[in-house]
């Protein structure tokens, strides 16, 4: 079948960077394809070339065969094709059909809303969403915000769909119901690039998958053809054994330790043991109530009821404001900053770097260089605003923020990779291990069982509120806590060797 669209040896470069160096891609009527590589890899550029946001200095871009220079955004809409980037471009206070056709030159200054209103029901309706036209955006879920972005696609008639980690925010059921919608749209014909970094999803969803790597292709292949080792090496260009680090010897020592924790709605007796130097996973899905634990053991949730200790003292409300530190998922609410990465870093730290209430920004400055070199951060970046670095990098500032403190504690880490690339993942599990070995107690959640399997040195399957086991070492087996965190032998019990004691 010949491409629907096709790139060659597309080259970009901005000053002294070259972004692009000769990348080809083709993408067939029908076909999903999933774009892999690191931050930095060049995907986001290659994607700005084909949406018309950047001009290459080199190769041409075919649509059906016939070469185009994509002028602009309109001009790859009219040629068909549209972009749902991560952050979604709709008008919250806008109804569902007023963003579905916001932003269209192609409609008329006097048009008839009523044949509009007909087109953008039967778009929903070719995605099988019940969503009423007239509702605020506002007042729709992530999922669903997601669902209107592609609906608007298929209203305006784009046949080439661009996806930037379309599930980066969805539940388990959204994003299965986002995968039946591309199914669909593939069968129609239509051609799907598909952005991820969750390469669990390239063996679900995607038909071929292209890797580039430091602004250049590398490879394209057929999905059923690569193995998940043989995918993560080809985008970190050395051995899958390179991801994670060998755990450490040894039982660990005291630590954390919860008994009978409980939040009305969210989550019930919940009870385990976490010895300093190890890596204690609570592994679920969105809605076990894991992540809602990890936030009530910082103090970010009150609880209803339960006992919580660290080396066998009573953590307090003032205790834990000292000993604990916390790494959200959302690192762009509730971790940075829009300030420098001098000032992410030291934050909370003011008083050890000011006298009389006045900042001493040499001192300030020093530490916050101590810290980026304990992370790997570029002593260069140090005045950039936070929000300017990379994902991986911003994840790091968290970290070494966390492992500032005089003495260490517990770090408590909700999802400690999302939306980091593969490249900087393996960096922050190494940094998870060196923590370890400093005596840290790290108890993390994660909805990523490959992530889960291959950090964690104990692992505790929730299900609906509730722990259902507790596995260590070799015990720690995928498919066993796969079927923990669905369908659980004991589902609303909690099994008897998971409290630890």
């Amino acid at each position: 079948m010949n491409s629907l669209l096709s790139a060659r040896d597309l080259t970009i470069s901005f000053g002294p960077v070259q972004a692009l160096r000769d990348v080809g891609l083709d993408l067939r009527p029908g076909e999903i394809q999933a774009l892999c590589g690191e931050n930095g890899a060049g995907k986001s550029t290659l994607i700005k070339v084909l949406m018309g946001i950047y001009q290459p200095d080199k190769g041409v871009v075919e649509v059906d065969g016939v070469a185009r220079r994509i002028d602009n955004p309109q001009h790859a809409q009219q040629l068909g094709f549209a972009l749902v980037a991560q952050e979604l471009s709709l008008a919250p206070q806008l109804s569902v059909l007023d963003n579905i056709w916001l932003g269209d030159r192609s409609v008329p200054v006097f048009h008839r809303r009523k044949a509009l209103r007909e087109k953008a029901r039967r778009a929903l309706e070719t995605l099988q969403v019940d969503i009423d036209l007239d509702v605020k955006v506002a007042d729709l879920s992530i999922g669903q915000r997601q669902l209107v972005e592609i609906a608007r696609m298929i209203a305006r008639d784009a046949r080439v769909l661009i996806l930037d980690e379309p599930t980066a925010t969805l539940s388990d059921v959204e994003i299965e119901h986002l995968f039946q919608v591309l199914r669909k749209l593939r069968a129609q014909g239509h051609a799907i690039l598909y952005v991820t970094h969750r390469l669990g999803e390239v063996f679900e969803i995607c038909d071929t998958v292209t890797v580039m790597r430091n602004g250049a292709h590398i490879s394209t292949g057929a999905v059923s053809e690569v193995s998940r080792e043989q995918l993560i090496e080809t985008m970190l260009g050395r051995s899958f054994s390179d991801m994670y680090p060998q755990r450490l010897p040894g039982q660990g020592s005291d630590g954390l330790s919860v008994t009978g924790l409980c939040i009305d709605g969210s989550f019930e007796n919940v009870s385990f043991d976490a010895p300093r130097g190890k890596i204690l996973c609570l592994a679920g899905q969105i809605g076990s109530g894991a992540g809602h634990v990890i936030r009530a053991i910082g103090g970010l949730a009150p609880l209803t009821s339960g006992r919580m200790f660290l080396d066998g003292q009573p953590l307090t409300s003032m205790s834990r404001g000292s000993t604990i530190a916390f790494i959200s998922e959302d690192r762009a609410r509730e971790g940075l900053f829009d300030r420098s990465v001098v000032e992410n870093l030291v934050a909370g730290q003011w008083q050890d770097h000011s006298r009389l209430g006045v900042i001493s920004w040499t001192s300030a400055r020093r530490r916050a260089a101590e810290l980026a070199a304990s992370v790997g951060i570029d002593a260069r970046r140090l005045a950039a605003n936070a929000f300017d670095l990379s994902g991986g990098n911003q994840q790091k500032i968290l970290f070494a923020r966390a492992a500032g403190g005089k003495r260490p504690g517990v770090i408590l880490m909700n999802e400690p990779t999302r939306g980091v690339d593969i490249g900087a993942r393996s960096e922050i599990y190494r940094l998870m291990r060196d923590l370890c070995a400093r005596g840290y107690c790290l108890v993390m959640m994660s909805t990523d069982l490959e992530e889960v399997v291959g950090i964690a040195d104990i692992v505790v399957p929730m299900y609906r509120g509730a722990v259902v086991a507790r596995y260590e070492a070799e015990e720690i087996d995928i498919s066993r806590i796969l079927l923990d965190i669905t369908h659980p032998r004991n589902a609303g019990e909690v099994v008897h060797e998971a409290v630890g004691h």
